[in-house]
């Protein structure tokens, strides 16, 4: 009579064949039950990892690993190991953990000889180290091994981790390449195990997230589309799904990147508070990106200040005028942050915008050329970013267009609507004076893209630019659209009081083209059109102010 326990068996693994988790699920329990032990626990396991279910199936591996020790089945007890610090990394966030159970399950596999499971342990030894250069060279040897082999899936997995570690170590574009051949080759069939596109997916998108590849991000996800409809979802790891998010966001796709960002705090309330902050900042940076400052705060209120939150605590400093706090934020973070370079592209901006604001144009074009330098080595991204602050810091108008036309070019060819939209506008702004008709066109079209993502503030700017520009098919809009800086209400105070441009750039210290962006801003916030309407403003709120300190 035929074993029952080796029939569950056989009939999980045909489940986990066809993807049907649930039926695998049911028949490796079962399994169980009837006393099937450690390869049971491993069946479960798979199952319960395609299902999300991440507590069920640590309780499964560690079950696993303590029964495989009982019988002597070393084999089992040093995958188990490697697995359970995969799942403590990808699943928990909980590095210690992750690497503690590295090790054990390494040291296993020299002490006995599993060269069967060398490769792996390599591969989930890259996945855990912090340090860049070891983790590079862990997936090397990794790579090696799955190709001695002929472990396609090792392989692959190893190549987009080498690809992501690039990417992270400044290299990018080897890293790019390393990260298109894995997915090829993943997508191709190449694997035996449907995880191996999971696993290659999730390196692809922190990549290409980190160095702002966004449109090829997009691409390779329409090419595994058909694999996401069959199997559900590849994001099946917490910290992916939030860099997911992310990539949602800065493409301009805001209301998926709220699907996935929310879904991922529902997941790290149960499996990984470690992401928490990451995914905290990034619903924080959309609210930001669609006018909802305060809502943006109140997401931050309970959190202290790290590396997550960085870009979008400098960026709020900088909308409420706190140039100091702002400035303080992005240098002090910039240096951890430095191996990200849309994040550390973003911080130096920040640096940019405080010293324009502060009529220190010269300073904000170096760091500008500073960020162009960088991009050279292939962060297309930090170019972008470098050439937008140049165009807005440039003092020539010629020079200015030309570097702003070349930033939102940048921007539109890696996918990044919003900031294109943004360049847009700062071009609009930028001709005003000497090519109105030309300003007009980009202020129709930045405020065209602000609506449609949904930058609400944005989006009133660019209207109350147009207004201002004489657009007779333009709608009145909200009277209000933002609050002024300290600096600007001081311009507007000046300007009430009658003074010219040069005037109040010698009363302030500071340069006649920065008088004119703050009188430029004020327009816009404030929906006037020209500077007598800020002057009579000013006059008015002056008087108003006088009435109520007397009565």
């Amino acid at each position: 009579m035929a074993d029952p326990s080796r029939q569950l068996l056989a009939r999980g693994q045909k489940a986990l064949e066809r993807a049907d988790w649930a039926a695998a699920r049911e028949a490796f329990e079962d399994a169980i039950a009837k006393g099937a032990g450690v390869a049971a626990r491993l069946g479960l396991a798979d199952a319960l990892w395609w299902l999300g279910d991440a507590d069920a199936l640590l309780e499964q591996l560690e079950a696993a690993y303590r029964e495989a020790r009982c019988a002597g089945r070393v084999a089992d007890v040093a995958w188990s190991a490697l697995y359970i610090a995969v799942c403590q990394e990808t699943l928990f966030g909980n590095q210690p953990a992750a690497a503690g159970w590295c090790a054990r399950g390494r040291r296993l596999i020299e002490e006995h000889g599993l060269e069967g499971l060398r490769s792996y342990g390599a591969l989930f030894e890259s996945m855990i180290l912090e340090d860049a250069p070891e983790a590079a060279r862990h997936a090397r040897e990794a790579m090696e091994l799955g190709r001695r082999a002929g472990d396609a899936d090792v392989e692959l997995c190893a190549l987009a981790q080498l690809g992501e570690i690039h990417i992270r170590r400044g290299r990018i574009r080897e890293g790019i390449e390393l990260l298109d051949e894995a997915m090829a080759g993943a997508i191709g069939g190449e694997g035996a195990h449907l995880a191996t596109l999971v696993f290659a997916s999730c390196c692809m998108i922190r990549g290409c997230q980190d160095c702002a590849e966004f449109e090829r991000a997009r691409q390779w996800l329409h090419n595994s589309d058909r694999f996401c409809q069959r199997y559900d979802c590849p994001f099946l790891f917490v910290g992916c799904r939030t860099t997911y998010g992310a990539l949602l966001f800065f493409s301009g796709n805001w209301p998926m990147a709220e699907r996935e960002l929310r879904l991922a705090m529902l997941e790290c309330g149960q499996v990984a508070p470690v992401y928490f902050g990451e995914v905290l900042a990034t619903l924080a940076d959309l609210r930001l990106a669609q006018g909802r400052e305060r809502d943006a705060q109140r997401l931050l209120a309970d959190r202290q200040e790290d590396p997550p939150t960085a870009v979008v605590r400098a960026r709020l400093q900088l909308m409420r005028g706190d140039l100091d706090r702002a400035a303080h934020i992005a240098r002090h973070w910039r240096g951890a942050l430095a191996g990200k370079p849309l994040v550390s592209a973003r911080l130096q901006e920040v640096l940019g915008e405080t010293a324009l604001l502060r009529g220190d144009h010269e300073a904000a074009a170096s760091i500008g050329r500073a960020l162009v330098e960088q991009g050279a080595a292939g962060g297309a991204v930090l170019s972008a970013y470098g050439r937008r602050l140049i165009g807005y810091a440039e003092e020539d108008t010629v020079a200015s267009r030309e570097a702003l036309e070349s930033a939102l070019t940048s921007f539109r060819q890696l996918g990044m609507p919003y900031e294109a939209a943004r360049s847009s506008f700062g071009l609009a702004q930028a001709l005003c004076e000497t090519e109105p008709r030309m300003a007009l066109l980009e202020a129709r079209t930045a405020e065209a893209s602000f609506r449609a993502l949904g930058a609400q503030r944005d989006a009133d700017l660019a209207t109350a630019l147009r207004r201002r520009l004489g657009d007779a098919g333009c709608t009145p809009g909200p009277r209000v659209v933002g609050e002024l800086t300290k600096r600007e209400q001081q311009v507007m105070a000046l300007l009430g009081d009658g003074l010219s441009n040069p005037a109040i750039a010698e009363h302030l210290c500071i340069s006649r083209r920065t008088v004119e962006h703050h009188v430029s801003s004020i327009l816009d916030k404030r929906g006037l059109t020209n500077r007598a309407e800020i002057a009579a403003e000013a006059v008015r709120r002056d008087m108003e102010a006088s009435a109520t300190k007397n009565r």
